[in-house]
């Protein structure tokens, strides 16, 4: 692959490093409500969360949030995309998360599956 395609990136010898992610993302904030399913322990006591979203793929998304969500926590997403104006859902789980500035935010990647309904 040339350097330049989609799917490639160059690192600093420039080599050419394969990119592991197969889906386009959009890099833009966008509104986004998350919607805890189940109970469970370590859960926040509000079951819905408010945040906004970066680097969102079909497959997934990236966001930052107080709250904590453990690692295969099942939720649902709903997230408004701006340009064009476009309201999506789906179903999805926490795949991974890291802590910034103490334990106080946290970043986080959701897998999504497949809008519900």
């Amino acid at each position: 692959m040339r350097n330049g395609d989609t799917n490639t990136r160059t690192i600093s010898n420039g080599d050419v490093a394969f990119e592991r992610r197969s889906e386009k993302r959009l890099a833009d904030e966008h509104e986004l409500t998350i919607s805890i399913l189940g109970g469970g322990r370590n859960l926040p006591k509000d079951k819905i969360i408010h945040t906004v979203c970066k680097d969102i793929s079909p497959s997934g998304v990236r966001i930052q949030s107080h709250s904590f969500l453990p690692v295969d926590t099942p939720l649902t997403v709903k997230v408004l995309l701006k340009n064009p104006p476009e309201f999506i859902s789906a179903f999805g789980k926490v795949r991974w998360i890291k802590s910034l500035f103490a334990d106080e935010v946290f970043e986080m990647g959701l897998e999504l599956f497949h809008a519900p309904g």
